[in-house]
């Protein structure tokens, strides 16, 4: 697991709070986080929406530098699977 993945689980479990649902979140070249009831996690299951993007994206959306749905209308986070899922991911990073 890459050093990038473990410090977005550590920072995701800090931030995450109640999200009923399964969400992966695909960090180009660096590896897969799963998020659901139980927190964040590496890992590479099925989930009910998948989210990808680069490292820097993604870092940028943890920081909170960038909006994630300006990140998606620019085409900088893809999503597949259930947008209202991941809707309510973004309301429990909040």
């Amino acid at each position: 697991m890459s050093k990038v993945v473990d410090a977005a689980v550590k920072a995701l479990n800090e931030r995450i709070s109640g999200f009923d649902s399964t969400a992966k979140f695909v960090i180009e070249d660096e590896g897969t986080i799963m998020i659901d009831e139980n927190g964040a996690r590496a890992a590479d299951e099925d989930a009910d929406v998948t989210l990808t993007a680069s490292r820097e994206t993604f870092e940028s959306i943890l920081d909170g530098s960038t909006n994630p749905a300006m990140a998606y209308m620019s085409g900088k986070l893809k999503l597949d699977g259930a947008l209202p899922v991941a809707m309510k991911l973004g309301a429990a990073l909040s």
